[in-house]
């Protein structure tokens, strides 16, 4: 007689091998996830699940969740974050720094590579239609983001208010973005409060006042638009080290809301501010970001590369993403309060409706970019890919990492026969 089956049982948290052995792991299952992470930061978190709470039992459950929600709560990349915190939890801070360099360094390197291809071979027809494909869909995943986070962002008209508010002045008043961020989480604290006055010190945010900091102005450079720097950047690199650093550590510490919240943070900087690329060369850069795996804010080590090559990229990866380290690697316990303290939760209740605002203002000119070519049959083309992409993300829920190519594939075929 055959035995009744059983249910599998769960995972059990493993007895914790050596510390090197630890360091190894993560090393090793962090560098794959670089490599194979395509899908946008949900499907990160998915995956960095999957392999390490569902097939290795590091983690409860409980444990990757809570994880989950502090990285949600903090501006950065979100999944990058949390294979920083997964690597704390895992091993300490050294192993928080051996994860998210394991997971950033591929995306990096593929990156660099793409940069270095990209600027040497602009002007080549086939490059040209390749990218006439490719920036209309990146032009649809940032009016899908922007659809996916209304629902998240604007539950009543105060967020509707602040959203419109923070699309006009981003849009047509050129403020700072930053800035617009601060004031609506002020707003968000404000107008969210409760009707009782709380405890003494819950509607305070801790810290508050250091956000100033992050508001200086970066060193006013030159705007006529730079000329490609050499590959590793020397000629340049003592010029543009400290406007690198500064601009991107102010980036990095400020993407509230998901990865593509870069978008109007870099565009008014690198664009019309400091002229280091053009509008045309920034989409580009955004799409090589969905193109590559892991998180889409490596576009940060594009425009270090236009401005000062190879050194250049580094600077602005790493200034992207240290904060990312800074926040997990030394602040996890407080974080863990932190995510329960209500001054905070108006505070980011108030953000992330302007977030909503400054993309919707940042891409009305790069859907001009993208969208108007130089001929009629062009044009319309561009206009035609941009709304299949973004029925297809929307309605049919196709993955970002799966439109890209196709539209690159589509431009290549369309160049052919366009004028």
């Amino acid at each position: 007689m055959s035995q009744p089956s059983h249910p599998k049982p769960a995972p059990t948290l493993d007895p914790s091998p050596s510390y090197p052995t630890r360091l190894r792991e993560l090393t090793q299952l962090f560098l794959k996830l670089g490599f194979i992470g395509f899908g946008g930061p949900q499907a990160h978190i998915a995956m960095i699940h999957d392999e390490t709470v569902t097939r290795r039992g590091w983690f409860t459950e409980e444990q990757y969740l809570e994880g989950v929600a502090i990285c949600e709560m903090l501006p950065g990349p979100a999944s990058t974050q949390t294979g920083i915190y997964t690597g704390y939890l895992r091993a300490g801070q050294v192993g928080a720094l051996v994860a998210g360099l394991s997971f950033i360094a591929p995306a990096f390197l593929i990156m660099l590579g793409l940069s270095w291809a990209y600027f040497r071979f602009q002007g080549v027809p086939q490059v040209e239609a390749l990218f006439l494909g490719v920036s209309p869909v990146v032009i649809a995943i940032i009016v899908g983001f922007c659809w996916k986070l209304s629902r998240k962002a604007i539950k009543d008209w105060p967020g509707v208010a602040i959203a419109l508010v923070t699309l006009l002045l981003s849009w047509l008043g050129g403020i700072n973005v930053l800035l617009l961020f601060v004031v609506a989480g002020l707003a968000g604290l404000v107008i969210y409060r409760p009707k009782a006055p709380p405890a003494s010190g819950n509607g305070v945010v801790p810290g508050l006042a250091l956000l100033g900091t992050w508001l200086q102005s970066v060193a006013t450079l030159p705007t006529e638009p730079l000329a490609v720097s050499s590959f590793w950047g020397l000629d340049r690199i003592q010029e543009y080290f400290l406007p690198l650093t500064t601009f991107f550590l102010q980036t990095g510490a400020f993407i509230f809301g998901g990865g593509l919240v870069i978008i109007p943070l870099l565009e008014t900087a690198v664009v019309d501010d400091f002229g280091w690329m053009t509008r045309s060369q920034f989409i580009d850069g955004v799409a090589l970001g969905e193109l590559t795996p892991g998180p889409v804010v490596i576009t940060a080590a594009f425009v270090g590369y236009k401005v000062a090559g190879a050194l250049g990229a580094l600077v602005a990866t790493v200034a992207m993403f240290l904060p990312s380290f800074g926040f997990i690697m030394f602040a996890s316990p407080w974080l863990r309060r932190l995510r329960q303290n209500p001054g905070v939760k108006r505070f980011l209740k108030g953000v992330l409706p302007a977030v909503l605002g400054a993309i919707a203002a940042a891409v009305i000119p790069l859907a001009q970019a993208a969208i108007g070519q130089p001929t009629l049959p062009r044009t319309l083309f561009a206009a035609a890919m941009a709304i299949a992409a973004l029925v297809a993300l929307v309605h049919f829920r196709r993955p970002t990492w799966q439109l890209v190519p196709v539209g690159a594939l589509l431009g290549l075929l369309a160049g052919m026969v366009l004028a």
